[in-house]
């Protein structure tokens, strides 16, 4: 059985990485996730990943600081994150390279598409940090942006809730769930899915979404075989 994608976008959240701990790194949680990933990278995938930094740092949520400032230490979060999700993918055997938005050379290659393309072409995984490098923008956006920009055959957004429903799910009994929606359906019924930049930009570019549940990790192979897991969010 062949992959039905060549080239993705992962979108992992911060609070991924932290497990059952929900702050910090759980280093068996993310084994598991590079596990998954590695299986995807063995069967030739071309594999771009954009990792949120909740686990570390939720200062803009509690109002307390400059939004900007905020943004920043975010930014680092996300950062960690990447560096930590490297080394873990790296001991799992696969070839990885870390790009940043904002330049910290010492740590990571800064972001440049072209490079990010040839370290596909060369076999290799990359995991953007630091968001847009830019504040207000969330990372869901930069996972959109990136996937865009990429070319990839679809973004997979890895959460904590097995697709798309029309409430929240822990919290409403019965919640439905979705198969497939369009951006616009997410947009004008305010799903929460993403946020509404984030979904406007997959719209405008006919960028694909796929939404499921990462606390089963093999989900992301699942997924680029072509299973039928989670909910589809496309415009075409």
């Amino acid at each position: 059985m062949n992959p039905k994608y060549k080239r993705i976008l992962l979108k992992l959240s911060g609070e991924a990485l932290a497990g059952n701990n929900k702050t910090g790194f759980d280093f068996d949680t993310i084994g598991e996730i590079c596990k998954s990933i590695k299986k995807c990278y063995d069967e030739g995938v071309q594999i771009g990943i954009v990792v949120g930094g909740g686990n570390l740092w939720r200062g803009r949520s509690s109002g307390a600081m400059d939004r900007t400032r905020a943004d920043h230490i975010g930014m680092l979060a996300t950062t960690m994150n990447a560096l930590a999700l490297a080394d873990a993918l790296e001991a799992a055997g696969v070839e990885v390279r870390v790009q940043t938005a904002v330049t910290m050379q010492q740590f990571a290659e800064p972001y440049i598409r072209n490079k990010a393309l040839n370290h596909f072409k060369k076999g290799r995984a990359v995991i953007f940090g630091c968001g847009t490098g830019n504040p207000f923008f969330s990372t869901d956006t930069a996972a959109a942006l990136r996937a865009v920009e990429i070319e990839a055959d679809i973004m997979f957004k890895a959460t904590l809730v097995d697709g798309v429903y029309d409430k929240d799910p822990h919290k409403y009994p019965d919640a439905v769930k979705y198969e497939k929606l369009t951006f616009s359906e997410v947009l004008s019924g305010e799903l929460g899915v993403m946020d509404s930049t984030a979904a406007t930009m997959c719209r405008d570019n006919k960028m694909d979404m796929l939404v499921f549940d990462l606390s089963r990790p093999d989900n992301i192979y699942d997924a680029v075989m072509g299973k039928n897991i989670g909910t589809v969010v496309s415009e075409k």
